[in-house]
């Protein structure tokens, strides 16, 4: 109702300003037996008044109408950005319901028609992006590995260091007690040199993001009797970002390689990969690192080539040398070491002398609190954008609270798996989950075995990869399926972001007694989406169509259908619409 108040209410203020227009005037006129000169100035502002009062132009309803329906449309985008989904939908099919429910209808006016369809071929382009960008099942995009992009940049030249350089580092090298040794030469020098200059704000950018970890970070490596200067190897390795990976398939903060991962004892699958998990990751590899230097002796330099280039490799050019030297490993005159490892340890050396003590070099930092969180647990699979909308954030900080998740969706199966969310939402999010069916919760397709199938022949037939179909049901490539089994299909449902979209014919069109087959213009294509309980048949019941159409115009080779799919209908324009309630 209160969407028609606009024309009332317009009309309403526009006699109100009337009559104080008009009631100002009458004021001015005092009773004829002591009447009295008006002042000019007085005549000449009620005059002005009256003017501007009946001078003012008539509100356009259309002109209303369309504002507060874009209105609409734009909180929907707003949310979308978000991705709050439920929330953008709502929006959106407010801005749609608007203008249909106008008594005159949404093709009564040219400016009301080229609006609504600018409004319905937006909300479709939404609704092809999230389809081409994979919706919940894309995998999250990674960010390239710091340790390729300096290793892209040309090496520094290895000249006698300036006099300055040298002088600062010796002075600090003096007074900050360092637990790994940090050689004075020419090569940790000229990086040192290359980060206080040309790569000065992606040092500062890389050291300020790993801020609210160090604390972590050194914590776990006291508790494991690793050296803490270690704690800066992820500015070299990953920039402190969790979802870096290297052209060598690394991840994470300290850019670990999938087997090495395993052998710490991290998750890696579809959903999870836990090298982008900061506190366990961290575990992993301060057990790594210390496993390392007790392969050789406590020498740390060859140790951090190790980690860089592996310890098997390091051993043999160890062994070829015929000295545990690193620096005389990495000499140009016999270089049996590739120059990233080469530059490997030098640059790392170089981060921690700045990192210990960057005031020295010029770097002022703002010490950041790691952000506060609760955990909900979670018994099934949850789409993640549910999370930011029950918790009012961003799908976005709902993800970096939980980097470890590669994808929108928390894992199918396992243990249930522990979410975290911000302070203060943990309540609001367990209420909302225990409010919604579970086949609500995430936007899963299921598929069933038929006899004589395999991964490869269901694979082919749902368009999809063999190896995704695989991971996402817990299996391997080569895994046999039987008849009955189910297995989630990895693409997501496409969204629909409004009900209402097929496009009404003007309200001047002429009467039809019944549809005509030949008349196309009196059919319209609209999408349905499958509830609990539906049935081909009662959906063909519903839109005066058949099950045989049905099947026809959706490639369906059963009648089996699930909560959630989205069927195209073609129907009559006189046909009941609840194609979304």
């Amino acid at each position: 109702m209160h969407r028609r108040l606009w024309l009332r209410g317009g009309s309403a203020a526009l006699a109100g300003l009337l009559a104080v227009a008009c009631g100002g005037a009458m004021a001015s006129r005092p009773p004829v037996a002591t009447a009295q000169p008006a002042p000019p100035v007085a005549v000449a502002a009620a005059t002005a008044t009256l003017e501007a009062a009946s001078s003012s132009p008539t509100p356009d309803p259309v002109e209303a109408l369309i504002a507060q329906s874009q209105a609409l449309f734009d909180a929907g985008a707003a949310e979308l950005t978000l991705g709050h989904l439920s929330r953008a939908k709502a929006e959106f099919d407010a801005a749609i319901d608007l203008l249909l429910e106008t008594p005159a209808g949404a093709r009564s006016n040219r400016r009301l028609q080229e609006h609504f369809d600018r409004l319905v071929d937006r909300i479709s382009a939404f609704e092809m992006r999230a389809l081409a960008e994979g919706d919940g099942f894309a995998e999250k995009p990674t960010v390239p590995a710091s340790i390729d992009q300096l290793l892209d940049q040309p090496a520094p030249e290895i000249s006698t260091p300036k006099p300055e350089i040298r002088d600062v580092v010796a002075a600090d090298l003096e007074t900050t007690l360092h637990d790994i040794p940090i050689p004075l030469n020419a090569k940790v020098l000229s990086w040192i040199e290359v980060f206080q200059g040309r790569l000065r704000d992606w040092f500062q950018a890389s050291l300020q993001r790993g801020m609210p970890y160090l604390p972590m970070i050194q914590n776990t490596f006291r508790s494991q009797g690793v050296p803490l200067d270690l704690a800066y190897i992820p500015i070299v390795e990953s920039a402190f970002n969790t979802n870096a990976l290297s052209r060598a398939s690394a991840k994470g903060f300290w850019q670990l390689m999938k087997a090495t991962a395993a052998s710490q004892g991290l998750t890696q699958n579809w959903y999870i990969d836990e090298r982008s998990n900061p506190e366990k990751a961290t575990l992993a590899a301060a057990k790594y690192l210390k496993w390392l230097g007790e392969l050789f002796d406590g020498d740390w330099h060859l140790a951090l080539a190790s980690y860089n280039g592996g310890p098997s490799f390091i051993q043999r050019a160890v062994k070829r040398k015929g000295r545990p030297d690193f620096w005389a490993l990495a000499e140009k005159s016999s270089p049996p070491l590739p120059r990233e490892t080469r530059e490997y340890v030098p640059m790392v050396l170089a981060s921690i002398v700045i990192a210990r003590n960057p005031a020295q070099y010029g770097f002022t930092f703002e010490p950041v609190a790691p952000p506060e969180y609760e955990t909900v647990s979670l018994p099934g699979p949850v789409d993640l954008r549910k999370i930011g909308e029950w918790a009012a954030v961003s799908v976005d900080d709902i993800q970096r609270l939980n980097p470890e998740l590669r994808r929108l969706t928390t894992p199918v199966r396992g243990e249930a798996y522990p979410l975290r969310v911000p302070k203060g939402t943990a309540q609001t999010v367990e209420q909302r989950l225990a409010e919604l069916p579970a086949e609500e919760l995430a936007p899963l397709q299921w598929y069933s075995v038929r006899h004589g199938e395999s991964l490869t022949t269901i694979a082919n037939k749902l368009r999809v990869r063999r190896t995704d179909l695989a991971e996402a049901n817990y299996l391997s490539v080569r895994a046999a399926v039987t008849p009955g089994q189910k297995l989630v299909v990895p693409v997501a449902p496409s969204t629909l972001l409004a009900s209402r979209t097929a496009r009404p014919e003007p309200a001047t069109a002429p009467a039809r007694a019944a549809p005509s087959a030949s008349d196309t213009a009196s059919r319209v294509t609209l999408t349905y989406y499958v509830r609990k309980g539906d049935s081909l048949y009662s959906i063909a019941q519903q839109f005066h169509t058949t099950v045989a159409n049905i099947r026809s115009w959706n490639g369906l080779t059963s009648d089996r259908i699930t909560p959630g799919e989205r069927l195209t209908i073609r129907t009559s324009r006189q046909s009941p619409g609840g194609h979304r309630p």
